[in-house]
């Protein structure tokens, strides 16, 4: 039977990078959300998310098309249930990477999910991470601390945490999960 995963934890844990090589896998849909940001270099829409205006976003709010949403740091983000419900129909297992305010949306409207939280190694190794990204100006950089530093005391309510030190280590941990650990 075929399950939704939904996989949290702070920007610059390296959720995305863990996922990456789950999300070409044929039994796995990787739902894509919506935001309202700005794409960052090498993003194409549709792909790391759908990038739509702030209008369109509320227009979709109105037609009650997210299971969740949430703004995060001045931006908008969701999740369409249509394309979830859609290929759990079709059998395969759904992945939602999602931000904590997310999370606690979702788990309320399908409590059957099961929970993943990925945690960066130390405190330190994040500041490491967001700054070497170059991205983002040092407001942001220090807006995104305190919020991981916030979102991480919501890990012990996820149903699994993994600690992204070693990337192969997080992502054989990710796949047992989800019981697909055997080899592609």
């Amino acid at each position: 039977m075929s399950k939704v995963y939904l996989v949290s934890g702070p920007s610059g844990s390296g959720k995305g990078t863990v996922l990456e090589s789950i999300k070409t896998r044929p039994d796995v849909f990787y739902s894509v959300s919506a935001t309202t940001r700005e794409p960052r270099v090498g993003e194409i829409d549709g792909v790391q998310y759908r990038f739509i205006t702030k209008e369109k976003f509320l227009e979709w709010i109105a037609q009650d098309e997210f299971i969740e949403h949430a703004e995060y740091v001045g931006n908008y983000y969701g999740t369409p249930i249509t394309p979830i419900r859609e290929n759990l129909a079709n059998g395969r297992d759904v992945i939602v990477e999602i931000e904590v305010q997310g999370f606690l949306q979702f788990k309320e409207k399908m409590p059957e999910i099961e929970t993943i939280f990925i945690m960066p190694p130390s405190l330190e190794e994040l500041e490491r991470r967001l700054r070497g990204r170059g991205t983002d100006s040092e407001e942001k950089i220090i807006d995104r601390l305190e919020t991981a530093k916030k979102e991480m005391t919501y890990a012990d309510k996820y149903d699994h945490i993994v600690i992204n030190d070693e990337l192969e280590k997080a992502v054989s941990e990710l796949l047992e999960i989800m019981g697909k650990n055997e080899r592609m």
